[in-house]
């Protein structure tokens, strides 16, 4: 086994590699979705969101805007689901909208291959998990976004998460970046097989921890 500072830097080398790459590639079609988010929404162009990354630490994630910001009588914002437009669904459904966090992979606040970042207050109502979680960076695609992705109940996508961590290595993070693409353009199918994994992980664990939480005194 590499040592873990070299493991690092060479997955670190990969990410700054990919993201130089995949930004340089995707910049005339990010260039197009920001004419059209100009044209379709106005301004800004750019969703800034504090997110949480590796070992806890706050960052703010950049992606393309997809909704308007329409208020109501009383001054705010209205739901999400009244605010989204078959455009904005556009962008989501295709991941158009999570392009710009190429600059996140370049700054070093995610990787390419990862648990998707999320809000301060949802690590925060993980528990002990959201610790676990934030052991690696955050990553434009993942374990969960290829096996199901918004089809997925917040506990699965916690549980392939999970199962990542576990189980990530290379040929992991390679099979993931091989099949993105496929999700991108057929949108997401749910895997019962890879699911029924990261569930068994979960329930051998809360066996464990409740195995060990009513063991009788020696």
């Amino acid at each position: 086994m590499f040592p873990s500072r070299w493991r690092e830097t060479a997955s670190r080398s990969f990410d700054f590699g990919l993201a130089l790459i995949g930004g340089f590639l995707t910049l005339p079609l990010m260039l197009g979705v920001a004419a059209a988010i100009l044209l379709c929404l106005g301004r800004p162009v750019f969703f800034v969101q504090t997110r949480v990354g590796q070992g806890g630490k706050l960052f703010q994630m950049i992606k393309f805007r997809s909704m308007p910001a329409t208020k109501g009588q009383d001054g705010n914002l209205l739901s999400d689901e009244e605010r989204m437009t078959n455009f904005g669904r556009f962008l989501r459904r295709t991941r158009l909208d999570e392009l710009p966090e190429f600059w996140n992979v370049l700054t070093g606040h995610m990787s390419i291959v990862g648990p998707r970042p999320l809000l301060p207050e949802t690590i925060l109502s993980m528990a002990a998990n959201g610790v676990l979680r934030c052991s690696v960076k955050p990553g434009l695609t993942g374990w969960a976004q290829i096996s199901g992705g918004v089809k997925l109940a917040n506990d699965d996508k916690l549980d392939l998460d999970l199962w990542y961590i576990e189980n990530r290595s290379f040929l992991l993070d390679l099979e993931i970046l091989l099949q993105t693409p496929f999700f991108l353009i057929f949108g997401d199918r749910c895997n019962d097989k890879r699911l029924n994994a990261a569930r068994q992980r979960h329930r051998r664990l809360a066996e464990f921890d409740d195995a060990h939480t009513h063991r009788p005194p020696q």
